[in-house]
This record gives C-alpha cells, sequence and structure tokens, in this order.
C-alpha cells in the first residue's frame, strides 16, 4: 500500500525539544503540561482537536491513495464519505471554541454538515440547531473526548491523553493474531510482554499449592499488601538483588503495577509542576503515570547516538549532562525534586555498572534530588558474561532515605496480567504516604497469595524456569538481531531486556519526525505493531523498539511483516529520489 505524506506530528531533526508530557505510546504532538486553567484548557481543547484532524485527513488521504482493487470500490468511496463528514464536524468544533470561549461548556454554535438528496455532505444554509437533535450526543466516542458538557478541564485533558495513546493498542487488541482463529490479526512487537515462557508458567500456576481461598483472601488486607507476600518480596529482593543484609519487609509497600508505584511516588514526593529528571529516550508509561495524579513534569536529559570523545558508547549518560539539564530546568524555574533511573535501560537495554551508579547517586545527593531506580528486568539479562547489580547491593548508599527501588513480576515472568509492583524504600514516611494510595490500587488476595508461592519457590525459579528463559531470549534475540543484520540495520547491541533498539534512519527521507510516523503507520497497514523513538522522547528520528520475547513462529511472522513494510519503503523512496529535487529538510546520514 503506498502511504501517504500529508498526515504525522513531529518536528524536524535539531528542532528544539523543551520541557514536555507527552501521551507516552503515542507518537503524536506534545500536550502542554502544568497547570490546568481555564484559558489553558481551551488551548489543550483546540490542540487536540487539532491532532483528531490531522490524523484523521491523514486517514483520508491514505484511503484516497491506496491501491484498492475494483471490488472495493463502492465501499472505498462510501469510507471516503464518511472521513469528509467527520473533517467538517471537527472544523465546526474547532469554530465553535473560538467563537465561544468555552465559558459554559463546549456546545456547537455553527450549524453542523447536512447530507442533501444526493447525499453529498455540505454545511447546511441557513439552518438553525433548534428543534434539530443534540449534536453532541451523535458524535462518536473520540469526537466527545473534545467535545464535553460533562467532564473537567483535567477531565478532557486525561481523557484525550489516553485517546491519543492508545490508538494502535486498541487496533491490535481489536484484532489480534491467531494461528488458527485470526492469521491476518495484528502482531505485536511494539508492547514490551514475555511471552516465551507461558507454557512454564501456566504449569507451574496450575499446581496444587497455588488453590487456596481462605477467609484472609476474601477480605480487606493490610494496605500495603499482605504481611505474607511483603515479607516474601523482601526475601527474594535480598536474595536475587545480592543485598549486603536482610532487606526490610516493612521496606515494601505493594500496589498493582509498576507504573501506579511510579505515579504514586510522584504524587507523594511531588507538587503539581514540580519535576523529575529523566533520561532520553526512556519507556513512555513513566510521562503518562506521571501526569495521571500528580501533574508532575519529566525533564528530559537528551543523550545521542553518535560516538565521540566525550560518549565513548552510544546514548552515555554522564553527570555533566545530568548537571547541565539540571542548570537548565532551574534558570526557567523548574522545581526539580528527583532522578528517575531504569535499569536494565528501557528502551536500550543497557546495564549501569556500579561505578556509574554510584556517580549518578552521588550527583543526586549534592543537589538534594530522590532517586527512583526502577529494576523490573533485572532478571532479563541473557548473556551470562554480564552481572547485573542492583541499587540494593551497594554497601552503603549516598542517601539512603533519597533512593527508591521498583520492581515487579510483568518482565521477568511474563505474568503482566497479575498487576504487581513493588516499592522498596528505607524511608518510612514516604512508605506511608505510598501505603495510602493501596486504598485505590491494592491487589486481591488471591493473586497475592499465588505471588508468594512463585517467588519463595527459588529452587524451581533457578533451576528450571530462568534457565529457559534465558535460553529462549537468547535464540530469539539472535534470531532478531541476524534478521536486522542481513538488512544492514543498526541496532543498539545489548544482552537484556525484551527488546532491541534499532536505527531504521536510511527508511526515512527527510530525517523528519514525521517521516518517522509516516513509517510507523505503514506498519500499521501491515498488521504489525511497533514503537516510535519519539514515544520515548528519543532525541533524533528514526528509531524504534522492537519486542523479540515472542514464541518463535509469531515472531517469525512479524520479522516477515517487518521487511515487506521496508522493502515498500525502500522502493517508494527510489521513486521520490527520481523527481526533480525540492527544498527539503537534510536527510539523516551515519550511524551509531
Amino acid at each position: 500500500m503506498s502511504e501517504n505524506r500529508y498526515g504525522g506530528a513531529g518536528q524536524p531533526a535539531g528542532a528544539s525539544t523543551d520541557t514536555w508530557s507527552i501521551s507516552p505510546w503515542s507518537d503524536t504532538h506534545p500536550v502542554p503540561s502544568g497547570q490546568v486553567l481555564r484559558d489553558q484548557s481551551i488551548y489543550t481543547q483546540l490542540l487536540e482537536m487539532m491532532l483528531h484532524l490531522r490524523q484523521t485527513m491523514s486517514e483520508h488521504f491514505v484511503q484516497l491513495m491506496s491501491r484498492q482493487g475494483l471490488l472495493q470500490e463502492q465501499r472505498h468511496t462510501e469510507a471516503i464519505r464518511e472521513q469528509e463528514a467527520l473533517l467538517d464536524r471537527l472544523l465546526c468544533q474547532m469554530i465553535n471554541l473560538l467563537q465561544s470561549g468555552a465559558m459554559s461548556g463546549l456546545e456547537l454554535q455553527v450549524p453542523l454538515p447536512s447530507e442533501d438528496s444526493r447525499g453529498d455532505v455540505r454545511y447546511g444554509q441557513g439552518t438553525q440547531l433548534s428543534g434539530q437533535p443534540d449534536p453532541v450526543s451523535q458524535l462518536s466516542d473520540c469526537e466527545a473526548a473534545f467535545v464535553s458538557r460533562d467532564l473537567s478541564n483535567r477531565g478532557i485533558d486525561i481523557s484525550a491523553l489516553y485517546q491519543s495513546k492508545s490508538q494502535g493498542y486498541n487496533a491490535y487488541q481489536k484484532d489480534k493474531y491467531h494461528k488458527d482463529k485470526n492469521t491476518l490479526g495484528f502482531i505485536n512487537l511494539g508492547t514490551s510482554e514475555n511471552k516465551l515462557c507461558i507454557d512454564l508458567m501456566t504449569e507451574r500456576l496450575l499446581e496444587s499449592d497455588m488453590n487456596c481461598i481462605e477467609e484472609g483472601l476474601l477480605q480487606y488486607a493490610d494496605w500495603r499488601g499482605q504481611p505474607f507476600l511483603r515479607e516474601e518480596v523482601a526475601r527474594f529482593l535480598t536474595y536475587y538483588c545480592r543485598a549486603p543484609a536482610p532487606l526490610d519487609p516493612e521496606n515494601v509497600v505493594v500496589l498493582n503495577g509498576c507504573c501506579s508505584v511510579f505515579s504514586v511516588l510522584a504524587m507523594v514526593l511531588c507538587d503539581p509542576g514540580e519535576a523529575f529528571l529523566i533520561p532520553t529516550p526512556f519507556y513512555g508509561g513513566f510521562a503518562f503515570s506521571s501526569r495521571l495524579y500528580a501533574k508532575v513534569e519529566l525533564i528530559p536529559v537528551h543523550l545521542e547516538s553518535t560516538i565521540t570523545a566525550i560518549n565513548t558508547y552510544p546514548f552515555q549518560l554522564t553527570v555533566d549532562k545530568l548537571e547541565e539539564a539540571l542548570l537548565e530546568a532551574r534558570l526557567e524555574g523548574k522545581n526539580i525534586r528527583g532522578l528517575v533511573l531504569t535499569n536494565p535501560q528501557n528502551p536500550l537495554g543497557d546495564i549501569y555498572s556500579p561505578d556509574s551508579l554510584m556517580k549518578y547517586l552521588e550527583f543526586a545527593k549534592r543537589y538534594d534530588l530522590h532517586v527512583i531506580i526502577d529494576e523490573i528486568y533485572m532478571l532479563s539479562v541473557f548473556d551470562e558474561s554480564i552481572t547485573f547489580h542492583s541499587v540494593l547491593s551497594m554497601k552503603s548508599l549516598p542517601d539512603r532515605n533519597r533512593t527508591h527501588v521498583i520492581w515487579g513480576t510483568s518482565k521477568d515472568f511474563g505474568i503482566s496480567g497479575f498487576r504487581f509492583g513493588a516499592l522498596y524504600t528505607h524511608n518510612k514516611e514516604v512508605a506511608s504516604a505510598v501505603s495510602a494510595f493501596s486504598f485505590l490500587h491494592s491487589i486481591s488476595g488471591i493473586a497475592q497469595h499465588k505471588l508468594c508461592q512463585l517467588l519463595q519457590n527459588t529452587e524451581w525459579i533457578d533451576k528450571v524456569y530462568l534457565p529457559t528463559y534465558r535460553f529462549r531470549l537468547r535464540k530469539a534475540h539472535k534470531y532478531v538481531t541476524a534478521k536486522l543484520k542481513s538488512l544492514e540495520i543498526p541496532f543498539h547491541n545489548r544482552s537484556s531486556g525484551l527488546y532491541v533498539w534499532i536505527n531504521l534512519k536510511k527508511y526515512l527521507d527527510p530525517c523528519t519526525f514525521e517521516e518517522e510516523q509516516l513509517l510507523y503507520r505503514r506498519f500499521l497497514d501491515h498488521k504489525l505493531l511497533l514503537s516510535c523513538g519519539k514515544a520515548y522522547m528519543c532525541k533524533e528520528p528514526g528509531w524504534f523498539r522492537l519486542v523479540f520475547a515472542d514464541e518463535l513462529p509469531r515472531l517469525k511472522l512479524g520479522m516477515r511483516r517487518f521487511c515487506d513494510v521496508l522493502e515498500e519503503q525502500k522502493q517508494d523512496l527510489r521513486v521520490k529520489q527520481l523527481k526533480p529535487p525540492a527544498s527539503q529538510p537534510a536527510s539523516c546520514s551515519g550511524t551509531p
């Protein structure tokens, strides 16, 4: 299918990338952050409506330019007319917002498009809304997010943020690939899910010790989590993190997922409008989590792929870069409260050495910053020559009371559906404040029992699960990287995590975030979900994260679709290069 050149969001390479608060899994334009006042809400609504309008226009042009068969001509024409009607309605909504100032709800005050006897869509001639059906009630769910009498300003902001981030993922959820039932469905190589050991986990979870229903599990528990689970988490982390002394169960708080833990930490450590430093590229879910409750900004510490005298390896994080970002943020009046790190890193797969970790912690202490370290991939290191060093393994921390560790079972054990995340902090005040949110973010008693049984069986984990898991990770990684090498696609070669960070710059011309978004959509057209670099706030366009932790037959099919997309893209680039030259942004050059 020929891709369009009208949609997409982003900015030219080298454009300014200010403090941002972007939809975490979206590749659309950033949404303004900070306090949501009434006048700012209007701007946010208009911006999101413009984004939706541009998305619809993009789909419209794809329809017009796609190579559909003659048998689909009638359906094709109907789809285009529906999109034209939607474009007209959205334009009406924006005109109304500008006219009314949104002082008393977001109601339409200009006529909606009407349909004449020939079925042509056009604006009504002198029609009035009185006596007509309520236009708001006729809008789709997506449109209603931008036109609402009922939502607060922050409700509108959150709804728009959620919908803008979830479009590709929702398409996948509605049309998943199945080897027997839906062979033409979406294959998801974008979401970091571990699907390699479902057979082992299913077998383990069906064993008799997992089945327990008793009174205590069916009632409200300690808000911090069941005492037996917190004790087991403390023992588990002591053992696998190689802590120098037994960790204290009183310092453990259990919530329904690591994003919940991060969101709550942002809430209890920051006031609205305050900020964390975070090296980029980084897991986009942090951006959504930090905004959802706390309205906390994430200040990017941009890392570069090019090796220089300062950068001895690609995407290197240094204290100098942290200090530079901190100074710039403070000059802009930002109150920086902490530093966020992921180790092993997502999406890069880097593992911080003990020396590097100590330098980052000392930097944070020097400037009175909290440090939040997400270690959710700590058991997903599949190169036996590499050792992961947890921050909990350090004999002394520069600032114990301001060092907080997050871990969960979603990645290492492939059970994201359990919704389990744990905080370990030496700070009793922080633990107590985070515990209050268990009122909203607790885990069921039955799930807590199963998790405890899983974690305490270290013999099964060490002798059965981890060897098999890491063998399968190595095998999948070897297959994907061999395929990338055959395609001459550069990638960040690391041996941890469920993904590989790949460089598709040579398939972008010009090398912009708009072209990156168009390539992302072309993958979607081929029922393949990947993740764009912009969703991770990568400074450079052209990077994608490709998840390989999947069973081999599905992974091979996904890579076949991947190759098909790149071949299409390559052919289009050839045609484009044969056209007369025009003034365009400079193309990407060089590899990391």
